[in-house]
C-alpha cells in the first residue's frame, strides 16, 4: 500500500488549479455538466496559451522553436501513456472518441470475415455502439448484450451465452454515461479473452473519476475524451500492441509502419496534443500535495483515483438519498453511491430539458436530454424524446455545491 492510500482530498488544493472557479463570469454557478466536458485545469490552459503563443509552427523540423513544439507534443505522449500503464507506441490522439471508434470499425471491418461475431450492448454511449453495428453491412453477425431494463444492469452471466468461438470482438462501457454503474472490466475482458475475442472498452464516463491502469484491466482497446479529463478537445485511445499490428493501418500509405499513426487517418491537432500533456502533470500535482513518497506514474494515478473516488462518493451519497426519497422521480442504475460514477440521470414527468432550464434560474449548470444514450434510454423504457435530467460531478466539486444543488431540486422538482 502507498501512502495516501487512505489520505483524503483536499478539495481547496485542487480547486485552485481549475482557472473556472476565480472566473468572474462564473461566480456563483454550480457546475453540474461534468459528464458532457469538464473544466480544464491550469496546466493545460497554460501549455495551449503557450503553444499557440510561440510554438505554433510545424513540430519536428530543426529550427528551434519546431523541435520544442515536437517534444512537447511527445511528452503528452510519454507522460500519458506511463500514467496508463502502457508503451507509448499503443497511445493515440484523435479529435474525438466518437472519431477513434469509427477508425478503429473501419480497420475491424477490413479484419472481419462474413459470418464473425461481434457483441455490443444497449448500455453504451453511441459512440461505443453504433460504428460496430454498422459492421452487419459486411455480413458481421451483432448480438447485443442487453441491460436489465429496470435497473440497467450489465450481468455478466447474459454475456456468458453470447460468447462462442465466432465473436471476435466485445464492446462495452466501463461506465455508462446514462446508468453510472461501474462494469467489472477485468473480469469481462477475461471472458471474452477465454473464447479468442478482443475487447474494446468505453472509459469516457469513467476517466473522470481516475485513470486506470489498462494494463490491469485486459483492455485490448481503451477509449475515453481528453476534454472530460480536464484537458484539451481531443480522443485518447489506447490500442495493445498485439491487437494494433495486426488491425489494418488507416493513415497514410507511407506512415503505415509507424505504430502511433497507424489510426490517425489526417494529421494531429498539434497545439491539443501538446496541451494535453497538463493533464498527466495535473494528477502527478495532486500526488505531490497529497503523498510524499516516490511512485511510478501508473501508481501515482491509480492513488490520486483513489482520492478522487473517495470523495466523490462521499458527496454522491446525500444526493442519491434525496432522490431515492422523491416521489415522481426514477433514479436510473444503482441507488446507493458505492459501485457507481457521480453521472445521476432521473426520469421525471416532464421532459429533461425544462427541469435543467429551471435549475439554471438557481446557478444550477446541468442539462437534460437523451446524450447520445437514444438505445440506453429505450432498453430502460425512457423516451427519448423526452429524456432524463443528469446531474454529473467529479471530485473538485464542493460540499456547498451539493447542498445548493438538493435545495435547488427540492424547489423546483
Amino acid at each position: 500500500m502507498l501512502d495516501g492510500d487512505q489520505t483524503e482530498l483536499d478539495v481547496n488544493l485542487v480547486r485552485a488549479h481549475f482557472p473556472a472557479f476565480a472566473s468572474h463570469e462564473l461566480k456563483g454557478q454550480a457546475f453540474f455538466e461534468n459528464a458532457g466536458g469538464s473544466y480544464a485545469c491550469r496546466f493545460v490552459t497554460d501549455r495551449l496559451a503557450r503553444f499557440y503563443r510561440v510554438r505554433k509552427v510545424q513540430p519536428y523540423g530543426p529550427y528551434p522553436a519546431s523541435v520544442v513544439a515536437g517534444a512537447e507534443m511527445d511528452e503528452a505522449r510519454r507522460r500519458i501513456s506511463a500514467m496508463l500503464g502502457v508503451a507509448e507506441d499503443e497511445l493515440s490522439f484523435g479529435p474525438s472518441t466518437s472519431q477513434n471508434t469509427y477508425v478503429l470499425s473501419q480497420a475491424f471491418r477490413r479484419l472481419l470475415q462474413p459470418g464473425d461475431a461481434i457483441v455490443v450492448t444497449d448500455q453504451d454511449h453511441e459512440a461505443n455502439s453504433g460504428v460496430w453495428r454498422r459492421l452487419a453491412e459486411d455480413g458481421i453477425e451483432v448480438r447485443e448484450w442487453r441491460m436489465d431494463p429496470e435497473t440497467g444492469h450489465l450481468d455478466p452471466a447474459a454475456l456468458a451465452a453470447l460468447l462462442d468461438e465466432r465473436v471476435r470482438l466485445v464492446c462495452f462501457p466501463h461506465c455508462s454515461n446514462i446508468v453510472g454503474e461501474i462494469n467489472p472490466v477485468r473480469q469481462i475482458a477475461d471472458m471474452a479473452h477465454d473464447v479468442g475475442a478482443h475487447v474494446c472498452v468505453d472509459g469516457v464516463s469513467y476517466a473522470p473519476h481516475g485513470f486506470p491502469d489498462v494494463s490491469e484491466l485486459g483492455a485490448d482497446i481503451y477509449l475515453f475524451s481528453a476534454y472530460k479529463t480536464y484537458g484539451p478537445h481531443q480522443g485518447i485511445m489506447v490500442v495493445r500492441r498485439a491487437l494494433a499490428e495486426v488491425l489494418p493501418a488507416q493513415c497514410h500509405w507511407f506512415n503505415a509502419a509507424d505504430p502511433v499513426k497507424r489510426f490517425t487517418p489526417a494529421g494531429p491537432d498539434h497545439a491539443q496534443v501538446a496541451a494535453a500533456a497538463g493533464i498527466a502533470e495535473y494528477v502527478d500535482t495532486v500526488y505531490a500535495q497529497h503523498v510524499e513518497t516516490e511512485a511510478e506514474p501508473v501508481d501515482r494515478a491509480r492513488v490520486v483515483a483513489g482520492l478522487m473516488r473517495r470523495r466523490e462518493t462521499a458527496l454522491l451519497e446525500p444526493l442519491l438519498a434525496w432522490l431515492r426519497d422523491r416521489p415522481g422521480i426514477r433514479l436510473l442504475g444503482p441507488t446507493e453511491a458505492a459501485g457507481r460514477a457521480p453521472t445521476v440521470a432521473v426520469e421525471l414527468d416532464e421532459p429533461g430539458e425544462a427541469a435543467a432550464a429551471r435549475l439554471a434560474g438557481h446557478g444550477i449548470m446541468c442539462a437534460g436530454g437523451d446524450f447520445y444514450a437514444v438505445r440506453t434510454l429505450k432498453g430502460l423504457g425512457v423516451d427519448p424524446s423526452k429524456g432524463v435530467l443528469r446531474l454529473s460531478f467529479v471530485h473538485y466539486t464542493h460540499e456547498r455545491e451539493i447542498e445548493r444543488l438538493v435545495e435547488a431540486l427540492d424547489r423546483e422538482i
